[in-house]
């Protein structure tokens, strides 16, 4: 009677990464860019010119939160 080595071990499996539905980022990085002008562009001093750049990484947080207060949930 054999006893078969091979079942017992299992060779290690490669990940394989699955990009999926990556058709929202051109609408973020436009929303990003059209921030940033905006806030940028309004700055009068450098600091509110960095708030700025902030603000507009974040501005779908704060649109999602002003919507959300809007509708009173």
């Amino acid at each position: 009677m054999t006893t078969d080595t091979k079942s017992a071990e299992q060779e290690p499996r490669e990940r394989k990464v699955i990009y999926r539905n990556p058709g929202s980022a051109p609408v973020y990085g436009l929303g990003f860019l059209g921030a940033l002008v905006y806030y940028i562009g309004n700055a009068t001093t450098f600091w509110l010119g960095v708030l700025g750049f902030f603000k507009a990484v974040i501005w779908p947080a704060m649109l999602v939160y002003e919507l959300l207060k809007y509708l009173n949930m």
